[in-house]
Parts: structure tokens; sequence; C-alpha cells
């Protein structure tokens, strides 16, 4: 087990990879599937490389099977306690999963590496020690990011000393650079994710002090590349790309702003106003609008047109202010925060159905073929069809007492985050589940 310390240093790594987006996908080999490819390899489809997946929309890859119903004495091929509390989803790459978490009482921020087949620590490193923000919303964690991992490198984002904070790491734990992204003044906490596009990764720090920035830094040495402002206002959304109107996009919402940017020098594309003020969604997209949800001062969910015209095609009231939605041969399917399941049609904003669910939602919905997965704060995953003509749950599977985080679904298995409580004692697990 190793274990490094290092709060600010800038190491040029010293071999370039352009990996372009459409790069993390890729065949499913055999060996992939049972969880044996190198530790160094380009991920492929039997992996979950960042938030989101790899392609960031929350669609897990087709060519799999994962397993539908599970419990604490069923399917679980293993299950290990990791320390401290995080929000962030597991990140899946060749033999490791690699885990963002925080020990409150330490006041230390890591990164976490298991073995992927049984879920063995190998690593972890320390990337802060000390300057925690006491602020926060109760349901917010000091590791609510995901990591990101192009295949030679991790990526991370913390909020940390008042700033942010975006870590590299190679694959063995070792620092290799660190970069501060904005200072930051805390509302309701942090949970931005890092992005990979081409050579750089995305990261985005809205905050209400006036320092708020999105910006590109390059993957090898965290030198940044581009950087813009952002409204003095708080709000919790990733950078995300999307390819719409016939281009890739850096999609921001919130800040009452949709604005879409050039990934690679950040030149505003388009931007209207919008998307209320406070969002923590990933925005999806079916090639024409962008899909904005939000949650204050209002509630919406909006289509928003992606040609730069910045005509919203429809708009309606629903509370869809945590958990990011997916979209599927022209339709979205949401969780509303309150525990109801929605399906609209994407181009018209029509309500296909509705169904209440039960339980409170902060982990986004994840699609894999037909099958739509999403767990409750209570640790609860629903499993139930993507079809517009009716609502119809598959099963109710319960692990822990307590989740805001999002499953990875891939190689066949399912990587869940979830935590139990007891007589007053809060422990948390990643969990593989299998068939």
């Amino acid at each position: 087990m190793k274990s490094v310390c290092l709060n600010s240093v800038n190491v040029k790594f010293v071999v370039l990879t352009l990996l372009t987006a459409g790069l993390l996908g890729g065949e499913v080999s055999r060996a992939a599937e049972q969880g044996k490819t190198s530790s160094t390899s380009t991920p492929t489809a039997a992996d979950w490389p960042a938030w989101r997946g790899a392609k960031g929309d929350g669609v897990a890859d087709a060519e799999q099977s994962p397993p539908v119903t599970w419990s604490e004495t069923k399917g679980v091929l293993w299950k290990t306690p990791v320390p401290g509390r995080g929000h962030g989803s597991p990140t899946v790459v060749g033999n490791h999963v690699y885990l963002a978490i925080a020990e409150v009482d330490q006041e230390v921020q890591s990164v976490l590496c298991l073995d992927r087949n049984t879920g063995a620590q190998v690593w972890q490193t320390e990337i802060h020690r000390g300057n925690f923000d006491s602020k926060g919303n109760a349901k917010s964690s000091h590791a609510s990011s995901s990591v990101a991992c192009d295949g030679e490198r991790l990526f991370i984002n913390f909020l940390n000393h008042d700033a942010i904070w975006t870590t590299a790491l190679s694959r063995d734990g070792q620092i290799l650079w660190q970069t501060k992204v904005a200072d930051f003044v805390n509302h309701q906490g942090f949970g931005s994710s890092p992005i990979l596009y081409g050579p750089l990764v995305l990261v985005s720090a809205d905050s209400k002090g006036g320092a708020g920035r999105v910006a590109g830094l390059e993957r090898t040495t965290g030198k940044v590349v581009w950087s813009n402002p952002r409204p003095k206002l708080p709000n919790y959304c990733s950078p995300m790309v999307v390819h719409a109107a016939g281009r890739d996009q850096v999609v921001m919402i919130g800040c009452k702003l949709v604005q879409g940017l050039d990934p690679l020098t950040g030149k505003v594309l388009w931007e209207t106003p919008g998307a209320t003020e406070e969002c923590v969604t990933s925005t999806v997209t079916d090639g024409q609008h962008i899909y904005t949800t939000g949650g204050y001062p209002k509630n919406h969910v909006a289509a928003v047109k992606a040609d730069g015209s910045g005509e919203v095609a429809w708009e309606n009231n629903s509370r869809v202010y945590v958990p990011s939605m997916v979209i599927r041969d022209g339709y979205l399917y949401a969780t509303l925060d309150a525990g109801v399941a929605v399906c609209w049609n994407a181009a018209t904003g029509e309500e296909m159905w509705k169904q209440r669910i039960g339980g409170t939602f902060s982990g986004s919905i994840v699609l894999c073929n037909d099958l739509l997965f999403a767990t409750d704060e209570s640790g609860r995953t629903c499993v139930w069809k993507a079809d517009p003509k009716q609502f119809e749950m598959i099963a109710e599977n319960q692990l822990g007492t307590e989740s805001y985080s999002t499953p990875s679904l891939c190689g066949n298995r399912i990587y869940h985050r979830a935590a139990t409580q007891a007589d007053g004692k809060r422990q948390e697990y990643v969990y593989c589940i299998g068939k």
C-alpha cells in the first residue's frame, strides 16, 4: 500500500497523449470484461472512465448485461469499507477502481485505488491535509467529484483552502501536477467533476465570491490553456462536452445563463439567459437541444436550441435539481428529487407518463440498453424500463442505508458507493455487483 502527500506541485509529465473524447470508447475484449486489462491501457467500453461514463451522458455500453436484482446477500462479488465520506461515483479503468474520499476528522482529502476483481486496496494518495471549509449543505461532502482517467493519468477536483484545485496523478498514485483553478467562496459545497476532451482536462468553479472560472488545463502539465470568468453566483454543475448543432461544445448551465464554448479555446460560441441560478445536474443533448434543469430560485426543465439562437423550445416547472437525466430514442427520462420518475418527448416536452416511486434522489440515472438504474438517498436502487409508452418497475434493490452517489455500470458489473448507519456510526463501502 502506498500513501503520498503533496499540496502544491507542478511537475511536467513528458509524454503527450492526444486522446479525443471519442477514444474513450472502443471494442470490448474478453480480458476487459473480466477486469484483466493493463493498468495503463486506454479506457475501453468495459470501463467507466469519468463522471457519467465514457461519453458523459449517463449511458452505459450496450454490449453488456449487468445484474438487475441484488441485495446485501445476493449478487455482491465484493464489498470494501472505505474511510471517510464522499459522494463521487466510482471510476473503473483496467484493473482498478478509483474513488475520491475525505476524512473529516483528520481533514484529509485523498484518491483511493482498489483492485477491480477483489476490492483490495492498492494505494491511497493524500492530496490535501487541513484547511477544510465547515460551510456547506448537509447533503454535500468534501469529496463529491468523480475521478477522470485517460488511461495514463487520473484527475480530481477538490475544494480546499478557499480555492478549487485540480490534481493529476499517475496510475500508480504519484502526484504529477496540481493547479489552482480559482478562489472559491463556499455556499453549499462543491461537486464539479473534471471532464476530458482532446489534450485538455476541463474544470469549473462557480462561486458567489466573484472569482468563478471555467477552464481548460493541459493534461500533461496542468498549464492553463484557457480560462473564462463566470457570473458571481453559486452553482454546482460540471462542464459537459456535447455534440450539438454539428459541433462539439462545452455547455455550462446555471448562474442564470446557458453557455456554449469551444472546448479547445474557451471561445464563447453562444449564450442565452436562463437555466435559473443554481444547477447541479449535468446536461444532455439530442443533437439539436441542450436540456437544462434547476431548482433555485425556480424549478425548471427546459430545451434550449443549440444553434446559437438561444431560443427555448419548451419548458416546464418540474424540480429536477440534483439528479441528471438521460435521453434515449427521442425521449428524456428523469427522476424528480422528490421520488417521481417521468418521461418527456425530448422534441416537444410532452409528458408521456409520470410515476411516483418514493424516496429522495440525489444520484443520477444510468441507462443500460432499455433499463434505467437510479439510487435514492436511502441506498435503494430502482430499475425500470426506458419505455415512453408506460412505466414498468423491474426491481428495487437495497444496499446500505445511505447513498448520494451514482452507480457505475461496466463490464457486466455495477460499482456502487453506499454507507451504513448503525449505533450512531457511519461506515462507507464500495460494492461490486455481478452475476
